[in-house]
């Protein structure tokens, strides 16, 4: 009974497949940044406070494997019920289920808007 669960060479892929993509894109030089509409954006952000910077690929891995394990857990506890394991209950293994599909559904969907954004942000004209 496998619900489609996210094995970890799936995420490598993925993974790899982001750092191609990103290697890919052209570089934009910094004086284009640092003034756009005669506003000094560079100069304004390295003298605020510095925010703490979040690892793309970690936050995505750690999502990931978040999935992972409910799809994991839903199955587990699946097959429990089925064997007759009396600590299992159908409402519980219906509601690890659902939650499951849930999770997976809404990283589809955070996929797809982040392809859809990298497809625009490539078909600009610079």
């Amino acid at each position: 009974m496998n619900i489609g669960a996210i094995d970890s060479g799936r995420i490598q892929s993925m993974l790899t497949q982001l750092k191609a993509a990103a290697a890919d894109r052209p570089a934009i030089p910094s004086q284009a940044i640092s003034k756009i509409g005669d506003h000094d954006l560079i100069t304004k952000t390295q003298k605020s406070k510095s925010a703490p910077t979040v690892d793309f690929a970690a936050a995505l891995r750690s999502s990931l494997d978040s999935v992972n394990s409910s799809q994991s857990k839903a199955e587990e506890m699946g097959k429990s019920f089925a064997l007759g394991d009396d600590s299992v209950g159908l409402s519980d293994v219906m509601i690890a289920g659902q939650k499951a599909s849930i999770s997976f559904q809404a990283t589809v969907q955070v996929r797809n808007k982040l392809v859809s954004a990298y497809h625009d942000i490539m078909n600009m004209q610079v």
